[in-house]
């Protein structure tokens, strides 16, 4: 149009139709997957720290050593009673079998006596001194009886109290429960320490380690869904380096939806062999669900804030422009989904609209010669 404004240098990108995964982003923090804190099983002296704080342990390694001096004692005494309870038993034994010797003779000379004094071969007197030595003799070999089962009542006692040594002892040296990153230390070594009191250290599982998130109750129909079907992947990645991202997948839905939020809490395993997520730290966590096919894709940067909601400027056939009011979806990479407003093969502007109104002619250029003065 002769005399009218100079048309507006501005970039542009046409719509396209793309298949779109359908994604939640929320915000997550990460978790361990195990917690322990290292305690004592045994009171003594801490007499050596095998690790340095902040240091990555296995399961099995050395930890703490505690003074075994006093267990090693109480275990050789413990070994002492038990020698000495087998040698009662063995004297009780002998004494048993002399015992039984006896009783049998007496019980033999007992028939003698009785079978002579039927006969008037010997005196009653004589018979009733036969019978009074048998059951004497049986009392004794009673008695030894009973002496042996104490002794072995008493020998499984001093057994069970050498078991009881040595396991006192084993834990003189305490070892990781789990493999994991060892924290702050708590007691250092000279320290006397008590039976299961405070903490020694912390250790944190961190590979695999969990994210926990929540997501609207209104997708927990589709979750529930795709889970069922194979396992969903879950993405992360932390606001001071967006460029590494962690995969994994969901690995726990909750069993509730939490009625004061309307969301429902997820959990998320990561292999964290990389100690890219750390215990305690918020993270971008992005769901993946369905794919949407055909979906309009512009470039994000097309897609300006009004009072109205957002809108585009669209490129008419006469290279005029008119702000068209748009629905936006997910957000994906650079692009952003358009559920209404835009079609594909739509021109629409994404540098420049500082310039343009509604009706401005425009010229196409490159987005690079865009502000580096006339054209």
């Amino acid at each position: 149009m002769a005399g009218g404004p100079p048309a507006v240098p501005v970039s542009v990108a046409t719509a396209t139709r793309e298949s779109v995964p359908t994604e939640l982003r929320v915000v997550g923090t990460v978790d361990a997957s195990a917690i322990v804190q290292v305690k004592s099983q045994i009171a003594g002296q801490l007499v050596r720290v095998s690790f340095t704080e902040g240091q990555n342990v296995a399961q099995g390694d050395l930890l703490f050593r505690i003074d075994p001096r006093p267990f090693e004692d109480a275990l050789r005494q413990a070994e002492a009673a038990v020698e000495r309870d087998r040698a009662q038993i063995a004297q009780a034994e002998a004494t048993l079998a002399r015992d039984a010797a006896q009783a049998k003779y007496a019980e033999i000379d007992a028939a003698r006596q009785e079978q002579l004094n039927k006969e008037s071969l010997a005196s009653k007197m004589q018979a009733d001194q036969a019978r009074t030595t048998l059951d004497a003799g049986r009392a004794s070999l009673n008695a030894t009886q009973a002496t042996i089962g104490t002794a072995r009542a008493t020998l499984n006692a001093d057994q069970a109290a050498v078991a009881r040594a040595t396991l006192d002892l084993s834990r003189c040296e305490i070892q990781a429960p789990i493999a994991g990153r060892t924290g702050n230390l708590l007691v250092h070594a000279g320290n006397l320490i008590k039976e299961n009191d405070v903490p020694l250290v912390v250790i944190r599982q961190v590979s695999p380690i969990f994210v926990n998130f929540s997501v609207p109750e209104e997708h927990l129909g589709a979750i529930r869904r795709l889970s069922a079907r194979g396992r969903l992947a879950v993405r992360v990645f932390s606001a001071d380096d967006p460029s590494r991202v962690a995969s994994g997948h969901l690995a726990v839905i909750d069993n509730e939806v939490d009625s004061t939020t309307g969301t429902i809490h997820l959990k998320a395993t990561f292999e964290n062999r990389d100690g890219l997520l750390w215990p305690g730290q918020f993270v971008t966590a992005v769901l993946t669900l369905d794919t949407v096919k055909g979906a309009t894709v512009i470039p994000g940067e097309a897609v300006q804030a009004g009072q109205q909601g957002p809108f585009v400027f669209a490129v008419k056939a006469d290279h005029t422009v008119e702000m068209r009011p748009v629905t936006t979806g997910s957000v994906i990479g650079g692009g952003i989904v358009i559920e209404k407003g835009i079609a594909p093969g739509d021109t629409v502007v994404t540098d420049g609209q500082l310039r343009l109104f509604p009706g401005a002619t425009i010229l196409a250029v490159d987005p690079s010669k865009l502000g580096s003065g006339p054209l």
